[in-house]
């Protein structure tokens, strides 16, 4: 990940960002986002991935958060506020879905729980 974006790894983080109930469901994935301005060290954003066993087995998950990682690798930066925890949580539709459309339901998704007020650089 680029600088400024760090990866959320341990389970309370997750459960943090999920206790905030600030989601967005996209067709392509579902993002939950909690704004962390009461923890230390607020500067950039951590973005989490997780895939349901529901979706299929390892090999399917681990492709769809490959996806998921690959998407927020080139959105995040560019679209997505400092402070923010994001969780990124593949669907059954990610595996299949065109790349441009996940990309689009990445943006969208952070301007739906108020997590890009910056300015949007690049190409919609």
């Amino acid at each position: 990940m680029p600088v400024g974006v760090e990866r959320l790894k341990k389970r309370a983080d997750f459960l943090r960002v999920a206790s905030v109930r600030r989601k967005w469901a996209a067709p392509g994935m579902v993002l939950q986002a909690a704004k962390r301005s009461d923890l230390p060290g607020t500067d950039g954003v951590r973005v989490g991935f997780t895939v349901t066993k529901k979706v299929g087995n390892a090999v399917i998950r681990n492709r769809i958060k490959r996806r998921l990682r690959a998407i927020a690798q080139e959105v995040i930066p560019a679209y997505a506020d400092d402070g923010w925890d994001l969780v990124l949580i593949g669907r059954n539709a990610t595996k299949e879905r065109n790349y441009e459309d996940l990309r689009r339901d990445l943006r969208k998704s952070l301007g739906k729980v108020g997590a890009n007020a910056k300015e949007q650089r690049g190409s919609e």
